[in-house]
């Protein structure tokens, strides 16, 4: 998100230029090269930003920009009404003349569904910065071009009153030819057999029927997300498979003392503070990769607290002490390396701040 926030501001301070010079009448004030790079940046690149589809879906993140804004069995939907919208509002950029009656009513259909989809999605995600600068744009975006293509069928409609049109080419008349205040609120109601006819044909694909509302629910630390209870009492940013192997028989494991983690009393054993101290060092030394070596592990952590019945077991945590025996050599064989007092280093993780003041890892 950092790499390209500069892209994104530029793009939605284009935006909202070109919005509020339209509406007063000054149009052509932004060059329109300069206004399709606002557009490709606001339509391509901010949902990827801000919706978090890199991201995993997980209990345990830094913030809501580490957990996806969409549940990852439900994308598909999601992605599915982001292209037809896409779709839509590329072909009215571009056309020069209009489609046929029933095309005409499907193009702004499925434009309204991508602003209402957006509209849900700004109350959907936490971080506001994000729909400043992600949902917002693409709203205005889409109004503009409902204005443009009402202005186009105004200019260039060739209904004929009493000609043999289908029944079907009737209705879309009727709709296209009605008032503003009648018609898009017609076509705002449209937008539900339009996503009904999406949802049937998602089946085919393993979607649900509820695929749309589950891909807002499903999730974490959103304002429709209705997993969190899931993480209640869940010990986020710690060792999760050491904590594990941690609690097997003590004959194997060998606890050597008790430590203190978010409030909470662990047991720790030589290769749990082993792990942890190499965390540290490589937090001091190499930031940026223990942030991505974090967050790939989190992804570990909410699989345990997912099937934590099977993992708060002694004989698998025993299994697991064994499979991270050769991860803790190496961890050992790094901080010896890297570090001046490695054994004062290990010696001081999961200690109050008291005693930790008392012994100095360097």
């Amino acid at each position: 998100m950092e790499k390209i926030l500069p892209f994104l501001i530029i793009s939605s301070l284009i935006i909202f230029i070109d919005f509020a010079a339209y509406l007063i009448g000054w149009k052509g004030i932004v060059h329109r090269y300069i206004i399709t790079l606002a557009e490709i940046g606001a339509l391509l690149a901010g949902p990827w930003a801000y919706a978090g589809w890199g991201a995993g879906n997980v209990c345990c993140a830094q913030d809501e920009i580490d957990t996806a804004a969409f549940a990852s069995p439900h994308q598909l939907t999601v992605i599915t009404i982001i292209v037809l919208a896409l779709a839509a509002y590329g072909y009215s950029k571009f056309r020069k003349q209009l489609a046929t009656p029933v095309m005409e009513v499907a193009v702004n259909v499925a434009l309204i569904a991508g602003i209402v989809f957006n509209i849900v999605l700004s109350f959907h995600i936490v971080n506001k910065l994000f729909v400043a600068l992600g949902t917002i744009p693409i709203i205005l975006l889409g109004l503009l071009m409902l204005i443009k293509n009402q202005q186009l069928f105004i200019s260039q409609h060739t209904y004929e009153k009493g000609a043999p049109y289908k029944r079907t080419e009737v209705w879309a008349w009727k709709i296209l030819l009605a008032q503003p205040l009648i018609k898009f609120p017609l076509l705002l109601l449209l937008c539900l057999p339009f996503l009904v006819i999406v949802i049937i044909f998602l089946l085919l694909f393993g979607q649900k029927p509820d695929s749309i509302i589950r891909a807002f629910t499903e999730t974490y630390h959103h304002n429709f997300s209705q997993w969190d209870y899931k993480c209640d009492n869940v010990e986020c940013g710690g060792h999760y498979l050491c904590s594990v192997a941690a609690n097997g028989h003590k004959r194997l494991v060998k606890p050597v003392r008790y430590g203190t983690r978010n409030n909470g009393i662990i047991i720790c054993n030589r290769q749990l503070l082993v792990a942890n101290a190499f965390e540290e060092l490589l937090q001091e030394r190499m930031p940026a990769v223990h942030r991505s070596v974090r967050k790939q592990y989190n992804k570990v952590g909410n699989l345990i607290h997912r099937y934590y019945n099977i993992f708060n077991n002694k004989i698998i945590s025993d299994i697991v002490y064994i499979i991270m025996k050769p991860l803790e050599w190496c961890f050992l064989l790094v901080l010896y390396t890297f570090d001046s007092k490695p054994e004062n280093r290990i010696a001081m993780q999961y200690l109050g701040k008291t005693n930790r003041a008392a012994i100095t890892p360097q």
